[in-house]
């Protein structure tokens, strides 16, 4: 006879739990855990504590009215009492009655004596019990203050900041880790970005250098033909144009995050300083450079808040009218706030083009390429530098034409 087969092995059932995560002991103090022993403890001591006050009022109150609210003398029931009023000649049945009535006047004494004690007493467990309850609540969602802390700091790019936080293993402690570990990847993240900028500044800065030198000294060769010295100033002004947009991309890429070096400075001072750098361009472009710059001192980098202030005023001369132009400059302290206000006359502006304005490469009406007015990146630079010092640009269009640019600083 033929070997009856064997029969295949069964495969093992498949585990429904990821066996990626650590194995955890199945009474471990989790917060539920601890919450529902803090609340169902709480309660029972509570409990326990109004039961025995009760019972105490109960045989108080017993004691008070043990006596009866009459007396037998010589074989007359006489009332002790003010409230127990006894029939002086009275035939059995209504002496019982009002026996009856006083002894139901005196119970009822008793249970309102009773209820009034109860009622101060549960008054006074609930003040105790919430204001424990405030203090256990309290210390156990402290971690959650300790986390929020820590994200706050964070939240200004202060990232070796961690939580660290010690005591049981349980759910807070779980999250607070796993915050920990995130902050960890996001340290390496943003230094590795730091050094790609660095290099990025290096790598790109010197070829672009040597290519403005090497223009630059064949320019200035007084034999060189005509249409040589075209090109090569047409060379020189895109390589110009090169060495823009990569300053600009660095310092956008520096700019994203918070000042870490503060100092005091003025914000009338910046002001002037950019105005300096472009009341030039501004006589060559007819346009009028106006406004007062009041004190407004901030804690900040000042080579970045001059940035903002270069970079919007270039902004508002460039982008202007023609003939009979103006651009007007403002600093001043406002609700505990520097404020840096650059207006101008210019082309009118959709006030749905405004948010578009502050993206990188970005114009009005423009994308890009296609301009001489700059890289596309000032406003961009500017909001980000707001932003690491804690503040915040608006762009407002301006009636008849032109923007209102505010700049906020906290103080």
């Amino acid at each position: 006879m033929a070997a009856t087969p064997a029969p295949h092995p069964q495969a093992p059932p498949k585990p429904t739990w990821d066996p990626r995560d650590p194995v955890r002991p199945l009474l471990r103090p989790t917060i539920r855990i601890r919450l529902t022993l803090l609340y169902g403890g709480m309660f029972l001591i509570a409990g326990i504590l109004l039961l025995s006050i009760i019972y105490l009022f109960t045989a108080q109150v017993m004691n008070n009215f043990a006596e009866l609210p009459f007396k037998v003398v010589r074989g007359e029931v006489q009332p002790t009492t003010e409230w127990c009023r006894l029939p002086g000649s009275s035939t059995g049945e209504e002496l019982n009655r009002a026996v009856s009535i006083c002894l139901q006047h005196q119970r009822d004494l008793a249970l309102d004596d009773l209820l009034r004690r109860s009622l101060f007493a549960l008054l006074g467990l609930s003040i105790i019990a919430f204001a424990f309850g405030y203090g256990m609540a309290g210390r156990v969602l402290s971690p959650l203050g300790r986390i929020t802390r820590t994200a706050r700091q964070v939240a200004g790019s202060d990232l070796a900041r961690r939580i660290e936080l010690d005591g049981p293993d349980d759910e807070l402690k779980e999250l607070a880790d796993t915050f920990d570990e995130m902050l960890e990847r996001l340290e390496r993240a943003f230094t590795a970005q730091q050094r790609f900028v660095a290099n990025a500044s290096h790598e790109l800065r010197t070829p672009l250098a040597i290519n403005r030198t090497l223009l630059e000294v064949h320019l200035s060769d007084p034999g060189a033909p005509v249409e040589l010295q075209q090109l090569g100033k047409t060379l020189l002004a895109t390589n110009e144009r090169s060495e823009q947009l990569v300053e600009g991309l660095l310092l956008l890429a520096r700019s994203d995050n918070q000042i870490v070096e503060r100092k005091p400075v003025d914000l009338a001072e910046v002001a002037s300083r950019a105005l300096d750098q472009v009341r030039g361009e501004a006589e060559q472009k007819g346009v009028e450079i106006r406004g007062e710059q009041e004190p407004a001192v901030v804690q900040g980098n000042g080579v970045l808040l001059e940035r903002i202030a270069l970079n919007l005023i270039q902004n508002a001369v460039r982008y202007n009218i023609p003939e009979g132009g103006w651009a007007e400059v403002t600093t001043e302290t406002q609700h505990g706030q520097a404020v840096l206000v650059v207006s101008n006359t210019g082309p009118v502006v959709p006030a749905y083009e405004i948010d578009n304005l502050f993206e990188p490469f970005r114009r009005l009406r423009q994308e890009r390429t296609g301009s001489d007015k700059g890289v596309g990146l000032g406003l961009s630079i500017a909001r980000s530098v707001a932003r690491a010092h804690g503040g915040r640009i608006i762009a407002e269009p301006r009636e008849g034409g032109g923007l209102v640019m505010r700049v906020t600083l906290p103080v």
